[in-house]
């Protein structure tokens, strides 16, 4: 990959540099403010960018803004701490960057911690873009029913803030449990959880091992391992599909529905880049589920849902500002026994 690197920081650049050389990619670039990242994306667009969040004039979350509205491209957030940041990473992975990791630091034994962290990313990232396609059928399992209604949610680039948007135009007394499997690593997905709880009037909780969904509350996929619905209607994690890039994957989450949820479920793909959860999306769909997925217009990148419109998975395609209506209807035809 062609990496480039906007950090104001010359010893994190430095850093940066020789792992991105180590590891076989090429710098790029260098942009030392968010300004001049703007202007050589428009000249010489990477594939890669690794973006800090603190600069002066211009921060990374603007700066994302501007580079995803002008000249799309992956970004990666690279910043100091991605803990501490973290109202700043999630506005700049609603603005569309793909994920975040903190930057590597060289100890006084020359040796950069963070650095085999930073690799996954990269792998992890490289292999995205090649946007594989892979098998993820769930193994089969005696089914049992189960009750609560399920809004099941699969997000990526753009996701967290699309997220809270959908879930702000829900009622306080919403008769469904909503689960969301967004592409965070684990690394600050409680950070996520945590951030989206400031975002929104229902409860946020991270998925723990065995949990049972309650009407109301909203649950988030919180571990590098998969989520899955058990055949007890209980919530897991699992971790097989090792050769899976997408991590926690929609496609396994939505797949384990059609096998094992009971209950009235309604399914949506919002912004991404790839193609999980399109699969996922039509196997509901061919079990009768209610199946949603965002418009290219609203989209911070037209990935996941374009490849679910593409294979006929989404029954209604729509802009984010019509998404939350939409669920409401379709909760109250379920209510009267109505599918449209």
């Amino acid at each position: 990959m062609r990496i480039a690197v906007v950090n104001d920081m010359s010893m994190a650049v430095n850093v940066l540099r020789q792992l991105i050389e180590a590891s076989g990619h090429q710098v790029a670039w260098v942009a030392m403010s968010g300004a001049d990242a703007v202007s050589q994306c428009e000249s010489d667009l990477p594939d890669l960018i690794l973006m800090d969040m603190i600069m002066p004039d211009m921060n990374g979350v603007e700066t994302t803004r501007r580079i995803m509205a002008s000249t799309p491209c992956p970004i990666l957030v690279v910043t100091v701490s991605v803990s501490e940041n973290a109202s700043m990473v999630f506005e700049a992975m609603g603005a569309g960057a793909l994920d975040a990791v903190s930057t590597p630091i060289v100890g006084a034994d020359g040796m950069a911690s963070g650095k085999d962290e930073f690799l996954v990313k990269l792998r992890r990232i490289e292999k995205l873009l090649n946007l594989a396609t892979p098998s993820t059928s769930p193994s089969a399992e005696t089914t049992v029913p189960v009750t609560p209604t399920l809004l099941a949610i699969g997000s990526s680039t753009g996701g967290p803030k699309a997220v809270a948007e959908i879930i702000k135009g829900l009622p306080l007394d919403f008769p469904a449990a909503i689960v969301i499997v967004q592409h965070v690593d684990m690394a600050f997905a409680r950070g996520f959880a945590e951030w989206l709880d400031t975002q929104i009037p229902l409860e946020v909780k991270v998925v723990m091992d065995g949990d049972r969904l309650e009407h109301g509350n909203v649950y988030v996929a919180s571990t590098n391992n998969h989520l899955i619905c058990g055949v007890s209607g209980r919530l897991k994690y699992t971790e097989g599909y090792q050769d899976i890039v997408y991590r926690p994957s929609v496609d396994v989450f939505f797949n384990s529905l059609s096998e094992n949820w009971k209950g009235n479920v309604l399914a949506v793909l919002l912004t991404g880049m790839g193609r999980d959860g399109a699969q996922g999306l039509l196997r509901l769909r061919e079990k009768g589920v209610y199946t949603i997925a965002q418009d290219e217009a609203s989209c911070a990148v037209y990935g996941m849902p374009r490849a679910a419109a593409e294979i006929g998975a989404a029954e209604i395609v729509l802009p984010l500002d019509k998404i939350s209506q939409a669920i409401i209807n379709q909760i109250k035809n379920l209510k009267q026994g109505r599918v449209v």
